[in-house]
């Protein structure tokens, strides 16, 4: 069972469907399996629980 684990910023339940759906497909078509052998995992991170360099992204964010 292939596990799909994507990791970026806040997303609505609306855009983690999308995701789940596009990646599993997209998985499936690739390797030859089952859509329904495809697991995907989302993990949410707060930009300010991320570096970039020496500096938080939420930091970053706010000097573009």
């Amino acid at each position: 069972m292939p596990v799909i684990t994507v990791e970026g910023p806040k997303l609505s339940k609306e855009q983690k469907a999308e995701l789940v759906k596009s990646f599993s497909q997209t998985a499936s078509k690739v390797m030859g399996l089952p859509v329904d052998a495809m697991v995907v995992i989302i993990r949410e991170t707060d930009p300010e629980n991320v570096g970039v360099g020496d500096c938080l992204l939420c930091d970053l964010r706010r000097t573009e």
